[in-house]
């Protein structure tokens, strides 16, 4: 069955735009459903006398045990004559349960085309032991792996260097680890002590490109206990070592991660790293955000610095997205 386009809102990770045409007449719209998080969403427009936005999630049963703690930026974009916007201030940790939990009451009248641009800073679940709130987007990575007594007694090793038999060299600093584990996780780490290298006589590694923290966070993850903000703060050196020494299932989870904040301030490194690491599925929600979202309009700027450095291939594939999006708009 095929959406209306009046009604259909599109969205990535945690941006979501609508673009409306032509209100006319209408003195109420309400958008089809858009899943952000763990809900489905609505936008409604009503005209009375004023402008008002409201959005909500979808009444079931996940809203009505766990209603979103929402923290948001929403905006009016016209499509016309320099995308001029009207900004609400922005939303932090606002429970949203009905329809009236969020109205936005807009006294500037809107003509012609325009678009709501919304874009959500985080969403959080209340703890049902009335703990603190946890963020959708960070819970539970890494933990599920954790309950198991073999990958704890992994992480005690390397925490406590039982038994090590190599020494790792980073850039600042070093630690033991164990070949066993390394070979097991990494077939580059497997090939190295399988064959005659010098790792094989030294029982050294040396990772000069990383620092002692990022490899602690890199051998972390391999034993199994790293933690959620370690991942985070270091994933771009985790995204490297994991290109590097050929860890699957840790190149995925710093993709998958990568996609899940992408902005203003980022989208263009994100957009390199995307390219650099071939990560296709980051190459293209950076283009959508820059090209079919209009965030490149806020980032003029850089992005004529961005032209001048990047990746000639890269940056004909952005003009081609930008061409596809923008040809008769």
């Amino acid at each position: 069955m095929t959406t209306d386009n009046a009604y259909r809102v599109d969205t990535t990770s945690r941006l979501a735009q609508w673009r409306i045409d032509n209100l006319a007449s209408c003195t109420y719209r309400k958008s089809d459903p858009f899943k952000i998080g763990k809900w489905n969403w609505r936008l409604v427009i009503e005209k009375n006398r004023n402008l008002y936005i409201k959005l909500y999630p979808e009444i079931s049963g996940l809203t009505k045990e766990t209603p979103p703690i929402a923290s948001f930026i929403i905006r009016v974009v016209s499509s016309l004559g320099g995308r001029k916007a009207l900004v609400h201030p922005e939303i932090r940790d606002k429970q949203l349960k009905t329809s009236d939990d969020f109205v936005w009451a807009l006294e500037v009248p809107l003509t012609g085309k325009f678009i709501i641009d919304l874009e959500f800073l985080d969403l959080k679940t209340a703890s049902p032991n009335g703990g603190e709130s946890c963020s959708v987007w960070t819970e539970g990575l890494t933990q599920k792996d954790l309950k198991s007594t073999a990958i704890s007694s992994l992480g005690k090793m390397l925490s406590e260097s039982i038994h090590t038999d190599i020494i790792i060299h980073a850039s600042d600093g070093s630690m033991g680890a164990h070949r066993a584990v390394l070979a097991a996780r990494s077939p580059v780490f497997q090939s190295m002590f399988s064959h005659d290298l010098k790792e094989k006589e030294m029982s050294a590694i040396n990772i000069s490109d990383m620092s002692i923290e990022a490899c602690q966070a890199f051998l972390s993850y391999i034993y199994g206990n790293i933690e959620e903000q370690n991942f985070l703060v270091h994933r771009l050196h985790l995204l490297r070592a994991a290109d590097k020494y050929d860890v699957v299932d840790l190149k995925e989870a710093c993709h998958e991660s990568l996609l899940e904040d992408i902005d203003t301030n980022n989208v263009l490194e994100r957009l390199q790293i995307a390219s650099l690491y071939r990560l296709e599925k980051l190459k293209i929600c950076c283009m959508q955000y820059l090209v079919r979202f209009g965030k490149i309009f806020d980032i003029l700027e850089e992005f004529d610095a961005f032209i001048k450095t990047a990746d000639r291939e890269l940056i004909a594939e952005v003009f081609n997205e930008i061409l596809s999006v923008w040809k008769g708009f």
